[in-house]
């Protein structure tokens, strides 16, 4: 059981921000307006008393968030979506915007819920925060941007959830302003010289005049998708589905990269996410042959993953932009291909050379940027599997003051047809990475045996 303890509203530090914000979305910005809050769950160990926590730890977080949404001050405001055809969507903070913040507590069962087998996706929803509900101003809809979630499980653990509409920014920043709140923390003014260590390096730039736009692409996407009502997000229960954590170790990695290798001799990009995501396509794509889906030899598979465009595109954009700043590609592999002899080896070449000839290419990676509608359109048509995060990522390195973290589950996707999320392992962040998935519990008992037998079968 799980009930609801405080809420309430951060606001960054009175007097000290500027009352107010407004920047202006770009077209990387835009194209994301439509899509559901992302939405993530970090796990921590905490065994001091229910007392300690209320008394001591959670003022820390509160006041600790505030400051944070000193640098992180958007954060706190919301979206601008005009009804006026001639204007394009804002991000606007004004003074007393803040960012809302549920208090919890739960009696179920911590250790299961940071587990790696299969289990009940809906449970997880009791500490995830439900974004605020649209507003219908006369001019504009106002939509909310973030919203937090903490959760204590006496004597065994606490959640932090997060929920964040996509188009402020990517995961990229969005894990800037995690690791940030983290730092102020866990130092709470007690070691200053770490403090500002950690400012610097996470310290957000929001200057959208460094995304240049020639073609006025921002106006393209928003004259497309303001015909598309925008809606209040809710969660997509129930969803009838189990989630899992699955493994590669530097072991299982360096066989699957050998495995290729002996395959495609020739494949010059061959990276840990891409004999990762490969592996994991396949296995999917597998999994449903095994679960009694009838698919015909000819019919297209496709993998669709994002990639940080920061040095990608020219002008380059500083490391610490704030904001969505990404390209990506798609992969098309027929079916009969997929579950063949040679899957895993066709999968990872056609990725490799996506990722050089077009991900990797200045001049080919905003190549068509401006059909983004009617791409994503055809996307919703297609058998395919997405993914969220990046092998960079390292989300258990975050440290509220309570250790290492857990488990880290990015809960939103269960809103996807299928996708997977991708961090650093915790036990091994160097070298392995840590893959999620969320399907129905048939087809993850099938893909666990697929996933666990190729590996073993890998000499």
């Amino acid at each position: 059981m799980t009930s609801i303890v405080e809420t309430c509203g951060i606001t960054p530090p009175r007097g000290e921000v500027p009352p107010e914000i407004s920047l202006p979305a770009t077209y990387f910005d835009i194209m994301w307006i439509l899509y559901h809050p992302i939405r993530r769950l970090i796990f921590f160990d905490y065994t001091e008393s229910k007392s300690c926590f209320f008394e001591t730890h959670l003022p820390k977080l509160k006041r600790s968030l505030s400051l944070t949404l000193k640098q992180f001050t958007p954060l706190a405001g919301n979206i601008i979506c005009p009804l006026n055809a001639d204007e394009i969507p804002r991000f606007r903070y004004v003074d007393g915007d803040s960012v809302p913040l549920t208090v919890s507590e739960s009696s179920n069962d911590f250790d299961s819920l940071v587990s790696y087998g299969a289990r009940d996706a809906d449970q997880f929803y009791d500490y995830v925060p439900q974004m605020a509900p649209i507003k219908d101003e006369p001019e504009y809809k106002l939509v909310p941007i973030l919203a937090l979630q903490v959760t204590l499980f006496p004597g065994r653990g606490i959640s932090i959830g997060f929920a964040n509409h996509h188009s402020i920014g990517d995961a990229s920043s969005i894990l800037s302003f995690i690791k940030m709140w983290a730092s102020i923390c866990k130092f709470d003014g007690s070691d200053e010289e770490s403090k500002s260590q950690d400012y610097r390096k996470h310290m957000p730039c929001f200057d959208r005049k460094l995304i240049k736009d020639p073609r006025g692409i921002d106006r393209i996407y928003w004259k497309q998708f303001r015909q598309i009502p925008i809606q209040s997000s809710t969660f997509p229960l129930p969803t009838k589905r189990v989630r899992a954590t699955y493994i590669l170790s530097e072991s299982d990695i360096k066989k699957l990269k050998g495995l290729v290798s002996s395959k495609r001799p020739g494949l010059v990009h061959l990276s840990s996410f891409v004999v990762a995501s490969a592996y994991v396509w396949v296995n999917l794509v597998k999994s449903g042959d095994a679960t009694g889906e009838e698919v015909g030899a000819n019919v297209d598979e496709y993998f669709i993953f994002a990639a940080d465009a920061r040095t990608r595109i020219d002008p380059p954009v500083p490391a610490n932009y704030f904001g969505n700043c990404l390209c990506g590609g798609i992969v098309k592999i027929a079916h009969g291909e997929m579950v063949g002899n040679e899957g895993v080896a066709a999968a990872a070449e056609a990725t490799g050379e996506m990722i050089r000839n077009k991900v990797n290419n200045k001049e080919e990676a905003l190549k068509g940027a401006e059909n983004v509608l009617s791409d994503l359109e055809s996307l919703g048509k297609i058998r395919s599997l997405g993914v969220s995060g990046s092998p960079r990522f390292d989300l258990y390195g975050v440290d509220y003051g309570f250790g290492k973290a857990r488990k880290v589950e990015v809960v939103s996707l269960d809103g996807e047809e299928y996708s997977m999320s991708l961090c650093k392992w915790r036990d091994n962040s160097e070298t392995g990475l840590e893959i999620g998935l969320s399907l129905p519990r048939p087809r993850m008992e099938a893909f666990a045996a697929l996933f666990q037998d190729g590996l073993s079968s890998i000499a």
